[in-house]
């Protein structure tokens, strides 16, 4: 039954248009997340990002979902300074390529895209759970959406699994060390804050699920 679960392309193109708007609404909030333990500007960078997409999206939504996230990912790449640019980036291009080219995807294809998608920023960002990154939040997501499947679960509720488990992970960061980026330098001084990419990975998460 899973397999014969269409989701189409106005639905990607939805969220993309709401993630750019939320970006906007917490630019401030994950800036001010960034500045406790980084750079600052995590909320700006990725606004940046979201801009030059929105900018391009008209153009993007004729084509197939590869293509209409290939572009995505190639301007986050692009345009969004720190890690989020190479992070996101490799996240969205590697969403991509499992949509098959196609303009709707089944609820295994679109398993496997976010699959695809939380393996690469693993692989590029070389996190594993525990090092107070955005692996914090997807990894554990992750887990919950393949366990879910395997149970049969409905697609919303699979999600909202998914979901819930990024954002648990998310919180699990406030009491850890940071082991990676700019937070490293901080050693037990990063205790007691949120990390700003597992906090922007949930919000874009919830985008996806509201909008199922």
């Amino acid at each position: 039954m899973c397999e014969e679960f269409l989701i189409n392309k106005g639905y990607f193109i939805k969220v993309i248009e709401d993630l750019a708007q939320m970006i906007e609404e917490k630019r401030d909030y994950l800036s001010g997340l960034d500045s406790d333990i980084g750079d600052g500007d995590h909320g700006i960078n990725l606004s940046i990002g979201f801009r030059e997409v929105m900018k391009n999206l008209g153009d993007w939504k004729e084509k197939d979902l590869t293509f209409l996230f290939k572009k995505m990912g190639m301007a986050l790449l692009g345009k969004v300074g720190g890690s989020a640019g190479p992070l996101y980036g490799s996240f969205f291009m590697k969403f991509a390529e499992q949509a098959g080219g196609k303009e709707s995807v089944s609820f295994v294809e679109f398993y496997n895209m976010f699959k695809a998608g939380i393996e690469a920023i693993e692989m590029r960002g070389k996190a594993v759970v525990g090092e107070k990154t955005m692996v914090d939040a997807l990894r554990p997501g992750l887990d919950e959406f393949t366990k879910s499947m395997a149970e049969g679960a409905a697609l919303k509720k699979a999600f909202e699994r998914f979901v819930d488990a990024a954002r648990q992970g998310s919180e699990a960061t406030i009491p850890l060390i940071a082991k990676k980026g700019r937070a490293m330098r901080l050693g037990e001084r990063a205790i007691g804050h949120l990390d700003p990419g597992a906090a922007s990975a949930v919000l874009m998460l919830e985008i996806f699920y509201n909008n199922l």
